[in-house]
């Protein structure tokens, strides 16, 4: 029997093409130009909005014996920006390099939590594990996920604060550094038993 597993973490994207589909690698980052919605606008109006776009997605096509013998996901779970269901509107350019950065930060702030879930998912997966043990683990992240998003919003009023979300967004970063081993290309470490 083969299962064909997919969870779309915290969406915000519309279905759009494969080619304006931005994968989170820590090199890239989001530009104005990426927010191709027609909704974008920026020199108009006197008031400021963000749909950021990005998603955190976890997939799988394997057999029933492939799933009970497999313990790392990472590969499975993928942090993207969709360049088609990202605007931004703001009635000036400064206005809109702010709103920019605070994409950015919840882009990487996605890939912290994509991390996060991998991370749970390898250390929760026991031998015999079936496909709804992930569900209470991907509830709970996308609780803290929301949380922190939410608060992020709230105290930079979505980047305009720029000095409070270069703190935010750093201690991002280094959380991300810390979780090196739950990239998406990255096969953690096995765990050793303590004598």
């Amino acid at each position: 029997m083969k299962y064909i597993f997919t969870l779309t973490f915290l969406t915000l994207v519309s279905i759009g093409q494969a080619q304006n589909i931005v994968d989170w690698d820590g090199k890239y980052l989001l530009q104005l130009s990426d927010f191709q919605s027609p909704n974008s606008k920026i020199g108009e109006g006197n008031f400021y909005s963000l749909n950021a776009a990005s998603t955190i997605d976890f997939s799988f096509y394997m057999s029933n014996a492939e799933f009970i013998l497999s313990k790392n996901f990472n590969d499975k779970v993928s942090n993207s920006f969709n360049r088609d269901g990202a605007y931004i509107i703001a009635p000036d350019s400064a206005t809109a390099m702010q709103l920019l950065a605070f994409a950015q930060y919840d882009f990487d702030l996605k890939e912290l939590y994509a991390r996060k879930f991998r991370k749970r998912m390898f250390d929760e997966k026991k031998a015999f594990s079936d496909i709804n043990y992930s569900r209470p683990i991907y509830e709970s992240v996308q609780k803290e996920y929301a949380s922190r998003h939410a608060l992020a919003g709230s105290q930079t009023d979505i980047g305009i604060q720029e000095d409070k979300l270069k703190i935010l967004h750093r201690d991002v970063l280094e959380e991300i550094k810390e979780l090196y081993d739950f990239c998406k290309t990255c096969k953690p470490a096995k765990k050793t038993k303590k004598k």
